[in-house]
């Protein structure tokens, strides 16, 4: 497994949970040129994206997480975060871990179930 996602879970609206994506095998200087991303898929809809970071660590969000997500990167540990605060009912999904490099290409983890309840 090269990425594994954690974290995910039950919460009520406006409750927070933090997802954690590891990257075990990689190298850590090869870790440290990943381009990481989070993303997520609801029942009938297709993959989108939720949030990226570039390995300088600049951030890109999605405008429906805007204020409420953070992403962050912890390079020595091989991890990527998703703290997720302020949760709503439609950020329910599937959340992916996505991982970019320029030569040994794309790779997603297994996928952590979100469940906000109303």
């Amino acid at each position: 497994v090269q990425l594994q996602a954690s974290g995910g879970g039950l919460v009520q609206t406006g409750g927070s949970l933090r997802l954690t994506c590891k990257a075990p095998r990689a190298i850590l200087s090869t870790f440290s040129n990943y381009f990481m991303g989070w993303y997520r898929q609801t029942t009938g809809n297709q993959r989108e994206l939720v949030a990226t970071i570039t390995a300088y660590g600049d951030t890109n969000y999605a405008d429906s997480v805007k204020g409420r997500f953070t992403m962050s990167r912890n390079d020595g540990r091989k991890t990527v975060y998703l703290q997720m605060n302020s949760l709503k009912p439609e950020d329910t999904g599937v959340y992916y871990c996505y991982r970019n490099h320029a030569s040994y290409g794309e790779a997603w983890g297994q996928g952590t179930l979100v469940t906000v309840s109303s």
